[in-house]
């Protein structure tokens, strides 16, 4: 027997579709800004609108959980998936402020290019979000997290060949000071990437749970 993740009084489903939704728009937002780096560019302040946004939805969503006796699935799930779409977000505004603080002024095409594959991710957590309370949905649910898995790997083996890049023992001009810079810039992106897969898996398990 499926699950209804809508109760008439507590719309969790909602506020999850809402959290994803700004999950893609911090994704998209940000690979626009690597693509164009500035660092005073507006798209800054809007990565922060957008994560401030995404704790007020958070917020909202412990409260009714807290003020609800019966939930539609098992609270923990709906605790840890919250909690993990805004960990997405938390993470992008990190990698931005990072890239900030160091001071870094040109963007290599490899950060672009993780950050295209995040983006990427982020519309398929969107779509597994908004279609996984709908049973006649279970397989193409479970697809968008197959796809979510496959992108993370593809990040992986970017974000693997990036340090080997930038420990490459011939070119002795770098400056090590650059170098921990992007190191720490690659796992950001990479982490963020992670926590999307992490998403996945929370929703295989509600499904399946569910079904």
């Amino acid at each position: 027997m499926g699950f209804n993740l809508m109760p008439k009084d507590e719309n969790f489903q909602g506020m999850f579709s809402r959290t994803s939704k700004n999950v893609v728009e911090a994704a998209k937002t940000f690979h626009q800004l690597v693509k164009n780096w500035d660092a005073g560019s507006p798209l800054i302040d809007k990565i922060h609108e957008i994560e401030h946004e995404g704790d007020l939805i958070r917020h909202e969503l412990v409260d009714k959980l807290n003020r609800t006796f019966i939930t539609p699935i098992d609270r923990e799930d709906i605790y840890a998936l919250s909690g993990e779409l805004d960990d997405i977000i938390d993470m992008i505004q990190a990698v931005m402020d990072r890239m900030k603080i160091y001071r870094i002024r040109k963007i290599d095409d490899g950060l672009v290019k993780l950050a295209e594959i995040l983006e990427r991710s982020a519309v398929l957590v969107d779509k597994a979000i908004c279609e996984m309370d709908d049973k006649k949905k279970v397989t193409r649910v479970m697809d968008y997290c197959i796809e979510i898995n496959q992108l993370e790997n593809e990040g992986d083996n970017m974000f693997k060949k990036l340090l080997a890049d930038l420990f490459d023992g011939d070119d002795a001009s770098k400056n090590p000071l650059e170098v921990i810079k992007w190191k720490e810039t690659y796992e950001a992106v990479e982490a963020a990437l992670d926590k999307c897969e992490n998403v996945a898996c929370t929703i295989e398990s509600i499904v399946v749970k569910g079904n």
